[in-house]
Parts: structure tokens; C-alpha cells; sequence
């Protein structure tokens, strides 16, 4: 059964910088797009970035130029890469996973980033 486990969310101030990891079980598990969404409260699940073995790489304008995705094909993982956090980037961040354009969503279950003073 494929697990996708993320963690690094956490409590972080404006402009400061968090890394979220994403781990996919098992290791051989082969996907073409990893990626990450997140849905803030009140507000529908947003597609933040994604990567995938063609090349193809995406993020969303209001992240462009402070979010990093990467991804490790040996170790199975992907992470991302926040800086100068906002606190409109407050929200639940959840690892996605598809083994085609067209396949269903894997998803994580979702781990917490809040950006406060």
C-alpha cells in the first residue's frame, strides 16, 4: 500500500523559511508527478507546486521566486522549500503523488504551517 508521509510544518514567523518533507513508501514506488497543495482555512485545496520526470515543473504565482520543490528519486522523497513565509501561506500542506497526468491523486494526510507573529 502507498504512504505518503510529510513532515515539517510547524509555527514560523513573517519571513522567515520552513522545509517540508514528504516521504513515499515504499521506495520503489514509481510516480511521474509529485507535489504539494495546501488549503487554508475557509478556502478550497490549491495546487502550490509540482514536478515531474519529464521535466515539467509548476508553481503557483503567489509562491514563484520563495517556494523550492524538489524531489530525490533514490530516497523516495520530496520536499519543499518555503522562504520569506507570509501569513497567507498559513495553511495545511498536504504531499501529493500520480503516477500519470491522468491517474488518480495519492495524497498525504496533511501537516500544519502557520505563519504569525
Amino acid at each position: 500500500q502507498v504512504q505518503l508521509v510529510e513532515s515539517g510544518g510547524g509555527l514560523v514567523q513573517p519571513g522567515r523559511s520552513l522545509r517540508l518533507s514528504c516521504v513515499i513508501s515504499p521506495r520503489d514506488s514509481n510516480f511521474y508527478v509529485v507535489g504539494w497543495y495546501r488549503q487554508a482555512p475557509g478556502k478550497q485545496r490549491e495546487l502550490v507546486a509540482n514536478k515531474n520526470n519529464g521535466g515539467g515543473l509548476y508553481y503557483a504565482d503567489s509562491v514563484k521566486g520563495r517556494f523550492t520543490i524538489s524531489r530525490d528519486n533514490v530516497k523516495n522523497t520530496v520536499s519543499l522549500q518555503m522562504n520569506s513565509l507570509k501569513p497567507e501561506d498559513t495553511a495545511v500542506y498536504y504531499c501529493i503523488a500520480r503516477r500519470s497526468l491522468s491517474a488518480p491523486i495519492v495524497w498525504g494526510q496533511g501537516t500544519q504551517v502557520t505563519v504569525s507573529s
